[in-house]
């Protein structure tokens, strides 16, 4: 049976398509560089921790069948989302004596010590994401704790405005009353083809 060489893309709804193409070029390089022919290129799209995968599928069942012995990916966490997946996954190709590469990252995996190193990199990933995730919260509990509003704001219509007007309400007042911009009032009143005129204070 004739080998091929993967190269496996995953790329998420942050990346944008000039990163995409960099990242390609990259990749092709490196295997024209080494000399490595026979590549199949292996691409997801818009996918998350909990979106399925069908390249990669793809890419796991053309392992299991022997047709790949090497696969290059731009960084390790292209590979997988989850820690464990990801370490059960790298140590998998490599127990089937599977060539991994790490472009941008310089690494290339074989053997147990391959299987040792990318473990560590994986859990320092994993510490990196969880080190985000906690900030985030953080800076959302300041943030309701100073008395900032979070989340997005509901659209504002005509008819939550007009009544307040006709109680005799400014548009300042309005808008402090809504907890929305005078500019909000505006253009709700524009957007609802209402016609009204009334204090700005």
């Amino acid at each position: 049976m004739k080998h091929v060489t993967a190269i496996y893309v995953r790329v998420s709804t942050l990346d944008q398509e000039k990163g995409i193409k960099s990242q390609e070029k990259a990749l092709a390089d490196y295997a024209k560089g080494h000399g490595i022919d026979g590549i199949v290129w292996y691409r997801d799209r818009l996918s998350g921790a909990t979106t399925k995968r069908p390249a990669f599928e793809r890419l796991q069942r053309d392992i299991f069948n022997g047709k790949v012995k090497t696969v290059i990916c731009w960084k390790l966490d292209r590979l997988s989302r989850s820690l464990r997946d990801g370490i059960n996954v790298l140590c998998d190709w490599i127990d089937k004596d599977i060539r991994v590469v790490a472009v941008s990252q310089q690494l290339d995996f074989s053997g147990a010590v391959g299987q040792m190193v990318a473990g560590i990199l994986f859990a320092v990933a994993q510490m990196e994401r969880e080190n985000i995730r906690e900030n985030t919260k953080r800076g959302l509990l300041a943030a309701k704790a100073k008395g900032v509003k979070l989340g997005k704001r509901p659209k504002l219509f005509a008819a939550d405005i007009v009544p307040l007007l006709d109680g005799g309400m400014s548009i300042g007042a309005a808008a402090r009353k809504l907890a929305v911009s005078r500019q909000a009032i505006y253009d709700a009143l524009k957007r609802d083809g209402v016609k009204r005129t009334a204090a700005v204070g």
